[in-house]
């Protein structure tokens, strides 16, 4: 029986990727119950496969005892392309397919600084406008609520 493949999904953080892995399906059945991997292999390895500009490049192999769990490749290069593939085995069966590939960029100090600055941006707009406003209704300029005197008219 082959393993997998996985369920695999990516998000980039400062120089790292999140990686959150869910294990295949068994299709063993005890007392009605569809057992998980890890109810017949107890523990299993996954390998995560990080693809590149210059190739592929296989991790150190893991171990999970969870049916659903995540890790971070850090020190990765800002605001490049990866690609993730995962591949889980068990001591006693090496026979998987590996999960499809996943790509993401990373992303960089600049990107990060730059959403800081542009929220940052509107807040301080949206209370300079607030404040011009109040100073017109203050003023009289909008908003009147009192109509003028006869003799004015």
């Amino acid at each position: 029986a082959f393993l997998g493949p996985p369920e695999v999904n990516i998000s980039s953080c400062l120089n790292c990727i999140n990686v959150t892995i869910k294990l295949p399906t068994s299709h063993f059945r005890q007392n009605g119950r569809l057992l998980s991997l890890i109810d017949i292999y107890h523990d299993l390895n996954y390998v995560i496969t990080l693809k590149t500009l210059d190739g592929e490049h296989k991790r150190t192999p893991e171990k999970t005892t969870a049916e659903m769990f995540s890790t971070v490749i850090e020190e990765l290069y800002p605001n490049r392309n990866y690609c993730v593939s995962v591949m889980v085995t068990a001591s006693l069966n090496k026979n998987s397919i590996p999960s499809a590939w996943k790509c993401i960029n990373t992303d960089s100090v600049a990107q990060q600084d730059y959403n800081t600055a542009a929220i940052a941006g509107a807040i301080c707009f949206s209370l300079m406008l607030a404040g011009a406003l109040k100073c017109m209704h203050a003023a009289g300029f909008i908003l009147q609520n009192k109509l003028l005197p006869p003799t004015l008219v």
